[in-house]
């Protein structure tokens, strides 16, 4: 008996050390950023490509109010538009069901977007008034926590995090990385958080270059984000430009 449960204690404190590494950790825990911003050092913003192709990512971050845009969803669909979707785990609390239809749909391929829509930081600097994860420890948990619902739910494991509002310190964006994920930006602000009108959305996407990362949002069909989406993306194809899932890109990320 004593044997089984020594090797339980030990099952049980290797599941813990793997999923918070402690030499991780400790590794950050005095760190002194200098770095706050969406393009902090190391952050992914682009694809390095000479290929007419843009990467339509779209955030779902689970506030009080939000849903899901599925005009917009059913658009894509129906135009055989893929995206890449940064959801948190509280939007997936909220909408298990929802979460469960848009991972069996091969258009779109489900990224971490944290626990808590949190900041990445490692001193707890905040931004809109969202306050950052204070220290290493909380870092980790806001990525980990995150990849681990969506692992739990699609049986596929993420490979990039997205934090709340994108924002990093250089630190937090090395950490991200040593647990082995990639920090995803941005290179075309494509609705301000889902807070511009449809014409200012069109304009938006139609800055965008070869290889440029969109962010949007797929959580306010109360917004015009759908509506501007639904203008724009036909003219980028009617343009020569393809979408494609940053995934199949992965090792061509900047």
């Amino acid at each position: 008996m004593k044997k089984y449960l020594l090797l339980f204690a030990m099952l049980c404190c290797y599941i813990g050390c793997s999923k918070y590494p402690k030499q991780i950790i400790e590794k950050y825990a005095s760190v002194q950023p200098t770095q706050w911003s969406e393009t902090a050092t190391g952050v992914r913003t682009r694809i390095k490509t000479n290929e007419k192709i843009l990467a339509l990512t779209m955030d779902a971050c689970g506030s009080k109010t939000d849903s899901l845009d599925e005009e917009l969803i059913d658009f894509l669909t129906r135009e055989q538009i893929p995206a890449t979707l940064f959801i948190t785990s509280r939007w997936i609390d909220k909408y298990p069901d929802k979460l469960a239809r848009l991972a069996k749909n091969p258009l779109f391929d489900i990224q971490n977007h944290g626990k808590d829509h949190r900041p990445a930081s490692l001193t707890g600097q905040s931004i809109y008034d969202i306050p950052g994860t204070e220290n290493a420890q909380a870092l980790a948990t806001e990525v980990l926590d995150g990849a681990d619902k969506i692992e739990q739910l699609t049986g596929k494991r993420p490979i990039f995090f997205r934090s709340g509002t994108a924002y990093y310190d250089e630190y937090a964006v090395a950490l991200i990385s040593d647990l082995g994920f990639q920090s995803i930006g941005f290179a075309v602000l494509g609705d301000k958080g889902a807070t511009y009108t449809a014409p200012e959305v069109v304009q938006a996407f139609l800055t965008a270059k070869a290889g440029d990362i969109i962010i949007c949002h797929m959580n306010h069909p109360e917004k015009e984000t759908g509506k501007g989406l639904m203008q724009v993306l036909p003219m980028l194809k009617q343009q020569g430009y393809r979408f494609v899932l940053l995934k199949d890109y992965a090792d061509k990320l900047e």
